[in-house]
């Protein structure tokens, strides 16, 4: 008989399964993967961006965001940083608040969250998928591919439907609904999206240092900087994960959305235009495509000339007027995007379990005694840079004192 049963061996149901066994509670955590932290160990390119040191709620999106201010109170990122140092988890801060574990390897995060799991007595069972959870008489039954296990609480940790190819399913959300809870509709986010322009192979495998600008009809207008990588599908990089999220809520109304990019964010537009002057030689019979070179990446010569119809004038015969426009071009290039690589591609996904039916001191439902909800499952997800896993991390923390 155990007093506990976790569903997910991710991130939040390592961390509560560790702090509800430290109070003495016995633990089985049931993970539907061969082994556990599976999303984890993919995190951060392979180092994990664990945490971030500032997870303020700008950084944050529910449809009920002071949950996630409760969730956070007396959980500062000291608190957080404790918990590691208790398992023998070194960390190490980097820029824009970013923190790794200093073996930057997420591998140390996942083994060593398994060996106190191990080291409290917390059983683990891999390769075990949840089928169908009853409760009758204070206590849940959970039907799993290995038989069945009964338990006065239960503990939903199963993430979300992002990256299915690491185990995101809809399971979690699904066990909610069946004992009543109301569920936010989900999309992906943090995710590469995609176009149907024709000169995608055209500019394929370019990268560049860019300002993306999304302005929707519901929404304010959002500047990203980052770099920006063109592909055969569409457009990936940082700036654009981070400016996905309001360009897929966008796409739920509108079959396409424009997105302006700055190629040379670095330099003014007078400045760039002041360049160009400079450039110019009056007798050079230079193609005006081979000029350009001097200034941007080959493959974007001919996509950013061609509606300007001046891929055919020579340097000798650039105006003014052709100098305005070119920079109009590089500084406002216009992409629009039609949709996302999907869950597949997708580092998070939105909605879930609503937050106003679970109690943000203790992660308990609201509507089912003995019944917790902890990390993604929920309807929060954070922006790239150690939000998400911030959250997951706080949340096993209070579940795990308080089953």
């Amino acid at each position: 008989m155990f007093n506990i049963v976790i569903v997910g061996a991710g991130a939040s149901g390592m961390v509560t399964a560790i702090v509800a066994s430290r109070q003495g509670k016995k633990v089985l955590l049931l993970e539907k993967n061969n082994k556990v932290g599976k999303k984890l160990l993919a995190t951060g390119n392979g180092k994990c961006n664990i945490l971030n040191q500032r997870p303020t709620l700008e950084h944050f999106y529910s449809q009920h965001p002071l949950f996630v201010a409760s969730v956070f109170k007396d959980y500062s990122y000291y608190e957080v940083k404790q918990f590691f140092r208790s398992i023998g988890l070194e960390l190490v801060e980097a820029k824009e608040g970013k923190v790794f574990p200093m073996s930057l390897q997420a591998s140390s995060v996942v083994e060593l969250l398994e060996a106190e799991c191990e080291q409290l007595g917390v059983k683990i069972l891999c390769d075990t998928l949840v089928e169908k959870i009853t409760y009758k008489k204070n206590q849940y039954t959970i039907h799993h591919t290995k038989g069945r296990v009964e338990s006065p609480t239960l503990v939903i940790a199963t993430g979300h439907v992002s990256a299915p190819q690491l185990g995101g399913v809809l399971d979690g959300v699904n066990f909610a609904k069946s004992f009543g809870h109301k569920i936010v509709k989900d999309f992906p986010t943090l995710v590469q999206l995609t176009s149907s322009r024709k000169d995608l192979k055209q500019i394929a495998g370019v990268k560049v240092e860019s300002r993306v600008t999304f302005k929707g009809k519901s929404s304010k207008t959002i500047h990203k900087y980052g770099d920006v990588l063109f592909t055969s599908y569409g457009i990936s990089g940082l700036a654009i994960l981070d400016i996905s999220r309001a360009v897929m809520k966008e796409l739920i109304h509108t079959p396409k959305v424009t997105l302006t990019i700055d190629l040379m964010p670095k330099i003014s537009e007078a400045q760039l235009l002041s360049l160009m002057k400079k450039s110019l030689r009056k007798k050079s019979e230079k193609p005006v495509p081979l000029w350009l070179q001097g200034f941007i990446h080959k493959k974007l010569i001919s996509v950013v000339l061609k509606p300007l119809k001046l891929e055919d004038l020579v340097e000798s015969k650039i105006k003014i007027e052709h100098l305005e426009k070119i920079v109009k071009a590089i500084k406002e290039f216009e992409f629009v995007v039609n949709g996302s690589r999907g869950y597949k591609g997708a580092e998070v996904a939105t909605g879930g379990v609503d937050v106003k039916e679970v109690n943000p001191k203790t992660m308990e439902s609201k509507k089912q005694k003995g019944l917790y909800f902890t990390g993604e499952v929920l309807d929060v997800d954070g922006d790239r840079g150690g939000f998400n896993l911030y959250f997951a991390w706080v949340c096993g923390l209070r579940a795990g004192k308080s089953v």
